[in-house]
């Protein structure tokens, strides 16, 4: 006879529960005051800027300044937040707030301000995922470790810098939500979200159907009630965000900066998706016909810069508009869509989306590569639920965090990447291992996944220590192009793995 809820959430004392989470939280804060002198990119001096120009500018003026490059290009939620953050942060640094600070260097104590405002935010993802755990019997704090210690989010959010952590709790509260069936507050929570950030757009086809199919259900009057009041709801959280700037005239500007399609298929680097394929065949096509003695039209985007900006990147294949990497988005994530219409099962909701944020990193347009944080941060809440899960996760995880590795360029942060990611596998295979007998017996990676970690290893070995010695000269940016592909082949074997398990399990 199968144990209760009840029963089951009395097995687990919360006090020690919230104690022990807490430790776990408290050791990765840890790590992050650890992490507080490394490198910083201009990621960093971006959103200091933004509590600059939020605190300096009136409302009306903050998607039209334009006295930096590091103009505001996040939704009108997210510059309140920043606002927010600005308000004490003169206590720090006076300079923190000031439009006409240096981007060259930053003061100590405007590094210890914006450092310990991104540790302290954390704790959005830090409560969002003790919830999740704490109502769930399939998942324990050790789904809580898989989370709060990724080195992902540790190189992205406390070396690089961002507050993806923060976006990332009110993610999982929505989910939370969804799973314990409190449909309204999900989609609210949802709302807001994407009135902070922008790019979780790509989640709300799922959300659509979802709740169309499991919250406006029982009836037609029932369903249509239900409806407006899931609609006013949202539709609240966006005309708070955006009505200001609808009353100003404004809205046109501001879409502009959410959505700046004019800044190409590919962003700087790569991210580890289709369209890496998709320019490496044009580029092999291109030199095999120049090498047959055919005219090609070498774009401004080459081989060796990894840079497609907003010229045409493409020589032979056919060029890649917005259109049709949003209607790739939609094609690859229509099973997930069917799926939820058909039977929509609160239990699979977490998976459901995890899958659309990888349709829309393999397909989307323009895409970075932290946003691989989108879906391996909730994957790990379904990590421990079948040795399957497992397996994918550990593989998963260290291609998304290895691949994020370029953006950490600097000599002396790369013990620091690689123990981070080296310290996380060596956590996930034995929690994992632990909890499953028959990895104890086998591990937690077959054959084919022993070669693709193997050959992960040797592109690293051959950037740092052949390459150099080589073509540093002739091909500079080929151990960028290397991480890039290699990294794809193991973000579609992902892509591919939820597809089937979705297809066949839910």
């Amino acid at each position: 006879m199968a144990p209760s809820s009840t029963a089951a959430k009395s097995s687990r004392p919360p006090g020690a529960s919230f104690n022990a989470a807490a430790w776990i939280f408290s050791i990765a804060t840890c790590i992050k005051l650890l992490l507080i002198p490394s490198y910083r990119s201009t990621d960093f001096e971006v959103h200091r800027h933004w509590l600059a120009l939020t605190s300096s500018l009136p409302l009306r003026q903050w998607y039209l300044d334009a006295s930096s490059i590091w103009t505001l290009d996040y939704p009108p939620l997210f510059a309140h937040f920043s606002y927010l953050l600005s308000l004490p942060a003169s206590l720090f640094d006076p300079a923190i707030t000031s439009l006409s600070s240096s981007t060259g260097s930053h003061t100590p104590g405007t590094v210890l301000y914006l450092r310990l405002t991104a540790a302290l935010c954390d704790l959005s993802l830090f409560f969002a995922s003790y919830r999740l755990i704490s109502t769930s019997r399939r998942r324990s704090l050790f789904t809580l470790v898989l989370i709060l210690w990724s080195p992902s989010l540790f190189i992205v959010d406390h070396v690089h810098f961002q507050y993806n952590g923060f976006l990332l709790g009110i993610f999982l509260l929505s989910l939370g939500f969804l799973e314990e069936g409190k449909d309204l507050a999900g989609g609210f929570v949802f709302a807001v979200l994407l009135c902070s950030k922008h790019l979780f757009l790509v989640a709300a086809p799922l959300y659509f159907v979802y709740l169309l199919r499991h919250y406006c259900k029982g009836g037609f009057f029932r369903g249509f009630s239900r409806l407006v009041i899931m609609g006013i709801a949202v539709a609240a959280v966006f005309v708070a965000s955006f009505g200001p700037f609808v009353y100003y005239g404004q809205i046109k500007q501001v879409f502009s900066r959410l959505f700046p399609f004019g800044r190409g298929l590919c962003h700087a680097y790569w991210a580890p998706n289709i369209w890496v394929f998709y320019i490496l065949l044009d580029k092999a096509l291109a030199f095999a016909f120049t090498k047959l003695g055919f005219i090609v039209e070498t774009p401004m985007a080459s081989f060796t810069g990894g840079l497609v900006g907003e010229s045409s990147p493409f020589s032979l294949l056919p060029q890649v508009t917005p259109i049709v990497t949003f209607i790739l988005v939609l094609l690859s994530m229509s099973p997930c869509l069917v799926k939820a219409f058909k039977n929509p099962q609160p239990r699979h909701v977490v998976r459901w989306v995890a899958y659309t944020c990888t349709c829309g990193f393999m397909f989307g347009w323009h895409v970075h590569e932290k946003a691989s944080l989108h879906f391996t941060i909730p994957l790990a809440l379904v990590a421990t639920n079948s040795l399957d899960d497992a397996k994918h996760f550990f593989l998963l995880s260290i291609v998304s965090c290895y691949s994020l590795f370029p953006l950490l360029y600097e000599p002396q942060e790369y013990l620091t990447r690689l123990l981070l990611l080296l310290t996380y596998s060596f956590v996930m295979w034995v929690g994992l291992s632990s909890h499953f007998a028959p990895a104890r017996k086998n591990g937690l990676v077959g054959w084919v996944s022993s070669i693709y970690l193997v050959g992960l290893a040797s592109v690293e070995l051959y950037g740092q220590f052949v390459h150099p010695y080589l073509f540093e000269k002739k091909l500079p940016f080929l151990p960028l192009m290397l991480v890039s592909f290699y990294c794809a082949i193991g973000m579609l074997y992902s892509w591919i793995w939820q597809l089937i398990y979705i297809m066949l399990h839910t």
